[in-house]
């Protein structure tokens, strides 16, 4: 007997995207699994969408994440969506399910750990104390302060040629509205936002930034967001340095959390920060496509 599978309301509606859902149960109700499409909404990512399939260990290899995933993939071509994209750790059970129905690889993802309490803080206070003439470091908790929103929200496109594999990824179009609304909906669901700017002194500019989110109980592990500096300033360690202020501040508010990154195999730059910060890498995640 096939699952039936249920549209939900999903009320995660954000500035920047919407969701649907999908419960698949058995017979007698029992949920077997759930799937959401992530439609983004904001210019330049219009044809996209962002697929997640989760079924219960017990319930796989029965139709559950094939029903789930036809609901999903029907609804992305009645939005007129290009591309799905989803993600699954390589050799895991995800891995199979997508390269058997069609996706295509199109990015791998290394990520890596760092524990606060076995890193040294000498180390990090070297890479800082390194001279960097003509740019200093800012930092500041949650929202962005107005006096700074305006070339922050610039900097943003420091990110456009961020590697990313064969992915239809589209162009993040930021504005001034979009990084407020990031960094409150990361203080609704409890966390807190920490971003790290490099300055251009002269002109007094954002030209770089590295954010990082933190547990709001401060235990656990905190995440690495993105960091990016604009191609006009790069080859002057910029990244290094605004990494390595975020994890001295973060060691600083809460010495037993981990942080986590993740970054492009290809992204040989930052792959070269992580290492210089000791970051170790745990897995591999792949990023597959559907072409619609």
């Amino acid at each position: 007997m096939p699952p039936r599978v249920t549209p939900l309301t999903d009320p995660a509606v954000t500035p920047s995207s919407r969701r649907l859902a999908w419960l698949a149960s058995g017979e007698d109700g029992t949920p077997l699994g759930s799937a959401f499409l992530r439609l983004f909404t904001k210019e330049g990512q219009t044809h996209l969408a962002e697929l997640d399939v989760r079924v219960h260990p017990a319930e796989r290899r029965r139709g559950t994440g094939t029903a789930l995933l036809d609901a999903a993939i029907s609804s992305a071509r009645d939005e007129r969506r290009r591309a799905v994209i989803a993600q699954a750790d390589l050799g895991s059970p995800g891995d199979a399910f997508l390269a058997a129905r069609g996706f295509r690889r199109v990015l791998s993802l290394l990520h890596a750990r760092l524990d606060l309490a076995g890193t040294d803080p000498e180390h990090v206070t070297r890479i800082l104390e390194l001279p960097c003439p003509g740019y200093h470091l800012t930092r500041w908790t949650g929202v962005v302060p107005p006096e700074l929103a305006r070339t922050y929200a610039a900097s943003r496109r420091a990110m456009d040629d961020m590697p990313m594999g064969d992915t239809d990824y589209g162009t993040v179009v930021w504005d001034v509205e979009r990084v407020v609304a990031a960094a409150e909906a990361i203080a609704r669901r409890g966390d807190t936002l920490h971003t790290v700017a490099a300055v251009h002194t002269s002109s007094g500019t954002i030209v770089g930034f590295s954010e990082l989110v933190l547990p709001g109980d401060g235990k656990g592990e905190g995440q690495h967001y993105g960091t990016a500096v604009l191609p006009e300033h790069r080859g002057h360690g910029l990244g290094l340095r605004m990494k390595a202020e975020a994890i001295r501040h973060a060691r600083d508010l809460a010495p037993d959390l981990a942080l986590l990154t993740d970054t492009a195999e290809d992204n040989l730059p930052m792959r070269r920060v992580n290492d210089l910060l000791g970051y170790r890498p745990t897995h591999t995640a792949i990023e597959y496509q559907l072409d619609l």
